[in-house]
């Protein structure tokens, strides 16, 4: 293992590429040493950018004995192919979400990642967040009573602006619209606040601009015990938006409405809004990738996370697809 390690960046498709080669060049155990992109045009770009060297050869890369990991954003659909070429090279891997675009290749790439002894982590940003501490730390004391209703928002102006690229609205690559990618915060965040897995999925997807994927999406999950939560992503906002909404029997949280605020009514909380205090953020997955690398452990809950997000997305799609509530099967497994 190398010290600092050493990083490649894996594909430049996703407009979060650059973030994470950002990190790999700031992180201070952590140097990046390369750029492979499908694009050689855009590879080369990156490359240039970030001043590393451009390799045009996947495979040659990963056979480097000196390459300690990779990030990995490449489109949707090339995930499962290049994750298990990285793993079969013994290298520890970074990725973007959706881990993949079934639950069944999702799963064969963590199954493969651990009986290699490869360091997985995807990037669920939000879970590390300082309102998503203090929201937990509500919903652990009990202070909500039984979690009835929640709501959680994500848009931005993407396709009003034009910043977003015109490959994410490809259903080949992408594999789905506004909630297949930026979706993907507002579902995992909302199966984090239920404590459980939802029992069915019902979708309904829009598109505004004409694209082949929505630019709008609005699902509802139900929850055991008749919960229910509703999460949205949208990239035709302006100005964008991130709200949490959660309702209980005996009291109410919300976040981001007209401002980075958390507020709670009701119960313990009296009368009237109360600010409550939001905590710095805990270490982010890019960090925490890092340390498994080093202490060889497994990211045992940000895996689980991944690969029932890629449940509830493929869900989603489906619902959209058919008009009709997608039932889910129990897990088992605990949050």
């Amino acid at each position: 293992m190398s010290h600092p390690l050493s990083i490649a960046a894996i594909g430049f498709w996703h407009v979060h590429a650059g973030d994470y080669a950002t990190s790999v060049q700031e992180h201070a155990d952590t140097t990046l040493v390369a750029v492979w992109d499908d694009d050689e045009a855009r590879g080369r770009e990156a490359a240039e950018k970030f001043g590393v060297e451009f390799v045009s050869d996947l495979d040659a890369l990963l056979a480097r004995p000196d390459l300690d990991g990779v990030t990995i954003t490449t489109s949707t659909d090339q995930h499962h192919e290049v994750m298990l070429k990285a793993v079969r090279a013994g290298k520890h891997i970074f990725t973007e979400k959706v881990l993949a675009p079934t639950v069944a290749e999702a799963e064969d790439i963590v199954a493969a990642a651990a009986d290699a002894g490869v360091a997985l982590v995807v990037s669920l940003p939000r879970l590390y967040d300082g309102y998503t501490q203090a929201i937990e730390a509500v919903l652990d004391e009990g202070s909500l009573g039984e979690l009835t209703y929640s709501r959680v928002r994500l848009a931005h102006d993407g396709w009003v602006a034009g910043w977003l690229p015109d490959r994410f609205g490809d259903p080949q690559t992408a594999i789905g619209g506004a909630l297949t990618d930026l979706g993907c915060h507002p579902a995992y965040l909302t199966r984090l606040f239920h404590r459980a897995e939802p029992t069915s999925i019902s979708a309904s997807y829009g598109s505004v601009t004409g694209r082949e994927v929505e630019d709008n999406a609005a699902v509802t999950a139900q929850f055991p015990g008749g919960g229910l939560g509703v999460f949205e992503a949208s990239v035709v906002t302006t100005p964008g938006a991130f709200t949490i909404e959660l309702r209980g029997t005996e009291a109410t949280l919300i976040y981001g409405f007209g401002g980075e605020r958390l507020l709670a009514k009701g119960g313990a909380f009296g009368d009237d809004w109360q600010e409550l205090a939001v905590p710095e953020a805990v270490p982010g997955a890019f960090a925490q990738w890092v340390q498994h690398i080093h202490d060889g452990t497994t990211a045992d809950e940000n895996i689980r996370h991944a690969i029932e997000l890629t449940r509830m997305v493929v869900a989603a799609n489906e619902s959209a697809a058919s008009g009709a509530a997608v039932a889910l099967s129990p897990v088992t497994a605990s949050i």
